[in-house]
This record gives structure tokens, C-alpha cells and sequence, in this order.
């Protein structure tokens, strides 16, 4: 690969892994989701860059292609970068290793930077002197088939309802992006998530603050499923989830 890449690598515990002991989608995003963070402050625009501005960048969609099995005793490299930004959306991609260089996944996301006061997007050149000088890296990782999750409609049924907890807000004061994997999967009977997952995709509509109620409907295709979050009658969240035979 050319171009920039941030390599972090992460020894995994036990609790990133489920009742099968397989490693749990959401493990994954938290892993993902540092590096990137861990990138971030390193190109100039990270958390404590962006905070004096009152800026934050929130997750918009994320995009995963599970390649092998992670094991209990594996350590996990994951390998990220920046693609070149289009208006206000900020992409970013990832590739992620275990410690045989085997690739046990790939993923695709893509970001808005927001005007912390009123969750307005802004411009990459709102990130001034960081943006001029990011050393942007367009290879992708992976071809995510769309970004475009389409509502559902006749067939979905309401399959879990919960509320959303304080200690699951992150400092946006809103459900973190990596909790909803769990959400999404909490639909699913122990039956069900004994087959493996293929690929999955999520997309962040709204945003779902402490003591909110979440009601999600569920509709299946074939080996796939696709799901909502709702609230208060608006849809928050979106997600796909193809699982192998």
C-alpha cells in the first residue's frame, strides 16, 4: 500500500467475545473506532484538536466484510487512513490483521464534521491548517455495494424495545455509534446468531439520547436481515446484517 496508514495493534479480552465464543461485531467497531481516533490525533484533527473549536466528527455509516474466524489469544492489528473528503462527508477505510498477517476483516466509514452548538456539518476547511497539510490516502480497503439502506416497509415486525442508558452516551451525550451493534444483535435469538456473520452495514440517522425508548422492527430476506431503530415515531438507525449458511 502507498500513502499514509495509521497501524495500531490491540490484544483482545475475553469479553470481546460472545456465548459461542466467537469475536462480537461490536468488539470489532470499538477496535476500529480507536484507531481512527488514534489517527485522527496524530494527522492534527482529533479530539482534543477539535474540542476548543467545539467540533466533533460523529460516524454517519460503517460498512464491514467479516474474512476469518478471531480467535480467544489473538492479537488484532488494524491498519486505517483518511480518503480524500467530498463536500461533508469524510471517509475513512480499514483492513485488519491478526498476528499471521491472515485478514480477518475489512471496513469501509464515513464521518460528518459538526458544529458541536447546533449539530450543523461543516466543510473540510473548517478543519483549516489540518486539512491542507492530511496526506489523504484514496485506496479503498474494500467496494461497499451502497451506502444506501432502503426503509422498511410491508413484512417488518417490532422484535425488541429498550431504553437507552446513561453509561451507553459517550461525551456527545448520545448512544455511542458501537453500541448499536449490540442493540441490532439483541433482535436475534441465541439459535439464530449461531450462524456466522458474513457481512454487516449501519446507518446513524438521528441521534438517541439517555432515557429515549428504542423500538425495532425487523424484516428477513433470505439470510439476511434488515432492521430499524425507531423513537418517538422517527427512525434513528438502520442496519443489514447477511449471515452465512
Amino acid at each position: 500500500m502507498n500513502g499514509y496508514v495509521h497501524r495500531r495493534e490491540f490484544p483482545l479480552r475475553y469479553t470481546d467475545f460472545d456465548f459461542q465464543d466467537v469475536f462480537k461485531p461490536s468488539s470489532l467497531l470499538g477496535l476500529v473506532q480507536e484507531a481512527a481516533c488514534s489517527s485522527a490525533d496524530e494527522l492534527g484533527f482529533g479530539y482534543e484538536d477539535l474540542k476548543p473549536l467545539n467540533f466533533g466528527f460523529i460516524t454517519v455509516h460503517t460498512y464491514c466484510e467479516l474474512l476469518a474466524p478471531v480467535k480467544i489469544g489473538d492479537r488484532l492489528t488494524v491498519e486505517t487512513w483518511p480518503l480524500p473528503p467530498r463536500h461533508v462527508i469524510f471517509e475513512r477505510d480499514y483492513r485488519v490483521s491478526n498476528q499471521n498477517g491472515e485478514r480477518v476483516a475489512n471496513l469501509a466509514s464515513r464521518w460528518c464534521l459538526v458544529d458541536l452548538k447546533d449539530f450543523s456539518l461543516l466543510t473540510p476547511e473548517a478543519l483549516s491548517k489540518a486539512h491542507e497539510k492530511c496526506p489523504y490516502n484514496p485506496e479503498k480497503s474494500l467496494q461497499v455495494p451502497s451506502w444506501k439502506l432502503n426503509k422498511l416497509s410491508d413484512g417488518a415486525r417490532e422484535v425488541f424495545r429498550m431504553i437507552v442508558g446513561a453509561s451507553r452516551c459517550d461525551h456527545y451525550f448520545h448512544a455511542n455509534n458501537t453500541y448499536y451493534l449490540d442493540f441490532f444483535f439483541d433482535c436475534f435469538s441465541f439459535e439464530e446468531l449461531a450462524r456466522p456473520v458474513k457481512n454487516f452495514q449501519i446507518a446513524y440517522v438521528k441521534q438517541a439520547k439517555a432515557g429515549k425508548e428504542l423500538v425495532f422492527l425487523r424484516k428477513d430476506e433470505g439470510n439476511s436481515s434488515f432492521l430499524e431503530a425507531h423513537s418517538e415515531g422517527e427512525l434513528i438507525a438502520q442496519f443489514r446484517v447477511e449471515f452465512g449458511a
